[in-house]
């Protein structure tokens, strides 16, 4: 995954499924099963859409101006990611079951 992921496109129907656009250029398409807010900033939770891919993906939300527009931030910090998964698996226990 790119370090910098930008262009958010919900897609119709669903607010849960967004496909964005990576700093190559390349679309990758996720489903937004939370959001997780820890140390006042807002994470996304995400399952990948590719079926080779069972892992889920957590990305910062970089606030903007423009609603139909998003930025999402990698997260490079072990640590963080950690404490992120673990405070969504607690506010959504019981919603998904995670190894």
């Amino acid at each position: 995954m790119s370090d910098f992921i930008e262009n958010e496109e919900v897609e119709e129907g669903s607010e849960n499924y967004i496909t964005l656009t990576d700093d190559n250029g390349e679309e990758v398409s996720f489903e937004v099963i939370g959001e997780v807010e820890y140390q006042e900033r807002y994470f996304a939770v995400m399952l990948p859409f590719d079926e080779d891919d069972d892992g889920v993906v957590i990305l910062e939300i970089m606030p903007s101006d423009d609603e139909e527009m998003g930025e999402f931030l990698s997260i490079e910090d072990e640590e963080l990611l950690h404490s992120v998964f673990e405070k969504f698996k607690s506010e959504y226990k019981g919603e998904y079951d995670f190894e």
